[in-house]
């Protein structure tokens, strides 16, 4: 079934995004765990809804306080009498906030020995391009997987936002002006495989990425997941989002 632009009307006021995400990364967990990964392998899907957290720090205003024991005197009987704690006045006070996007992946773990994390794949959000410390936040997440030697694969079919999500990635990796790409409709699918460089004594970490170009209109390819240096599976994005759209209705 050809991509079809799941964020603005008239099919986002019929069946929004972010049903849609949820429902493709589970048909690729499916397929995955279905007919692709082996007994020593296993997929599995995380969501989650991102909220903007603002808290406003206030400054405590310093009061005078008589004691709780106010009128007790030793002499008279009673105890002796006790302070209460008044704390100073707050120095510094901001209002803050933290972003915390929308999450759409399927991860991938291998388990020999203990369930190792050795694939993601990221279905880019609208709010995972929208502010520039939300694309921030979501590239410092690829690339610490990939500086882990974990492989990702980045799904980018946000119409809404032109943001260049690889492009902030290579921004951020020392040394990856040469991975630089731009997809001409925005639109991508970019699979990033980690491996090690040994020259001698020394070892590196290199990364080879391979971006496709994608466009509505037309099928989505079927792309490499790198489960290990040598080891990879067909990452089918037609067959999974074809399922998607059939389970939702959408035609």
């Amino acid at each position: 079934m050809p991509l079809r632009d799941h964020f603005r009307p008239p099919l986002s006021n019929d069946t929004p995004w972010s049903v849609f995400h949820g429902n493709w990364a589970t048909k690729i967990v499916d397929r995955l765990n279905g007919d692709r990964l082996s007994a020593k392998y296993k997929a599995q899907s995380g969501r989650h809804f991102g909220a903007q957290i603002e808290a406003d720090v206030a400054t405590l205003e310093r009061t005078e306080r008589g004691s709780l024991f106010a009128g007790l005197s030793e002499s008279g009987g009673g105890v002796a009498t006790a302070e209460v704690f008044s704390p100073p006045a707050t120095t510094l006070s901001a209002t803050v906030g933290f972003t915390d996007p929308d999450l759409f992946e399927v991860k991938v773990y291998r388990g020999a020995g203990g369930w190792e994390l050795v694939a993601a794949i990221e279905l880019v959000s609208e709010a995972n391009k929208d502010r520039e410390e939300s694309r921030r936040a979501f590239v410092v997440k690829c690339g610490n997987y990939l500086q882990k030697g974990i492989s990702v694969v980045v799904v980018d079919t946000v119409t809404t936002y032109s943001a260049d999500l690889h492009d902030k990635l290579c921004d951020l990796i020392d040394g990856a002006d040469s991975l630089r790409w731009t997809s001409p409709t925005g639109l991508s699918v970019v699979v990033y495989r980690p491996t090690r460089v040994t020259d001698g004594t020394n070892s590196a970490l290199a990364i080879e990425v391979t971006p496709y170009q994608l466009n509505t209109g037309f099928e989505l390819p079927t792309v490499p997941l790198w489960l290990g240096r040598d080891l990879a599976v067909p990452l089918e994005l037609e067959f999974t989002y074809t399922q998607a759209c059939r389970s939702l209705r959408i035609v």
